[in-house]
């Protein structure tokens, strides 16, 4: 039994993540990229069965793309290959502190995400839906992922925001339709003032935000200083790990991935926060947004001899 799925061991639940599938260019290489994409690659690397669905472009991007995904361990089966569209390429800055900064390619493969009916059958046997906020950007992706959110079982919305690829009418909306909202602190404020809170703590921004969107998982990230799980009105806290950062690139994915994984395997929300935090610290000290990364290390890291 677990806080998310009561009738299945963890090995036997299934996640489907819908999204971007990328390249984040640095300035001498580029990798796997795409906030969905990473979280789907830690749930997997965990022991969760993750499948991604998205859209590359008929290219030589795409096609080193797929053998990079694969090569993750996530099956390309519900990826499509789009003739008329390019592959994502996203160039990333990172500055002194390794916070990173995104210049997002537009219109590109996974933003023309073609609804069919083995998507739609594939969602409706998943467990899990994963969803972010950047895929909403495109008229064609949304409307794939409004039909598939209405057959998901339990919706998880990953807010990303990335001036100038949202609307607080799709944010608002997407987040109504969750079962799950995981948003960074400023994020969080952002929103929140938006929809018009006149609360000041972090605490009451999120409350708000789970009473005006009915929603009763929420999880809110601060960084280096840990995050706030809420479930059903009770709140979870970790104050954080302290690390030397070489970038934060996919650190908040892997986050989102490592908590979703926890909460379809275990009853116990404080060690769900306290293993994501650990593992979101860890790939903020390495290179790249999916290092790989074993249990044992992950508890060592947490818990050190």
């Amino acid at each position: 039994m677990s806080i998310l799925i009561d009738s299945k061991q963890g090995k036997d639940v299934s996640v489907s993540c819908f999204g971007e599938v990328l390249w984040d260019c640095f300035a001498n290489d580029k990798r796997l990229g795409g906030a969905p994409l990473n979280m789907c690659v830690r749930i997997n690397s965990l022991g969760i069965k993750a499948d991604m669905i998205s859209a590359v472009g008929n290219d030589e991007l795409g096609t080193e793309l797929l053998g990079e995904i694969k090569n993750k361990g996530v099956s390309c089966e519900y990826i499509g290959v789009n003739n008329d569209k390019k592959t994502s390429t996203v160039q990333v800055t990172l500055d002194k502190s390794g916070s990173a900064s995104y210049e997002i390619v537009a219109d590109t493969a996974w933003d023309n995400i073609e609804l069919t009916d083995s998507l739609i059958e594939k969602v409706k046997a998943s467990d899990v839906f994963v969803f972010g906020s950047l895929i909403g950007r495109s008229e064609a992706s949304l409307a794939t992922l409004n039909q598939l959110v209405d057959v998901a079982n339990f919706k998880v919305f990953d807010v990303n925001l990335r001036a100038p690829h949202y609307t607080l009418d799709t944010l608002v909306d997407l987040m109504n339709k969750a079962d799950f909202i995981k948003l960074n602190d400023e994020e969080l404020y952002e929103i929140a003032k938006a929809m018009g809170c006149k609360f000041h703590s972090l605490e009451q921004n999120l409350a708000f935000i789970a009473e005006q969107t009915n929603t009763e998982y929420l999880c809110v990230t601060k960084g280096s200083h840990g995050a706030l799980l809420t479930i059903k009105g009770e709140n979870y806290y970790n104050s954080g790990y302290l690390i030397s950062v070489v970038d934060t690139v996919g650190a908040g994915d892997s986050f989102l991935g490592s908590l979703i994984y926890q909460l379809c395997s275990s009853d116990c929300a404080q060690h769900a926060v306290d293993f994501a935090c650990a593992v979101g610290a860890m790939v903020a000290e390495s290179a790249g947004a999916t290092p790989t990364l074993t249990h044992e290390q992950i508890n060592e890291f947490m818990s050190p001899a």
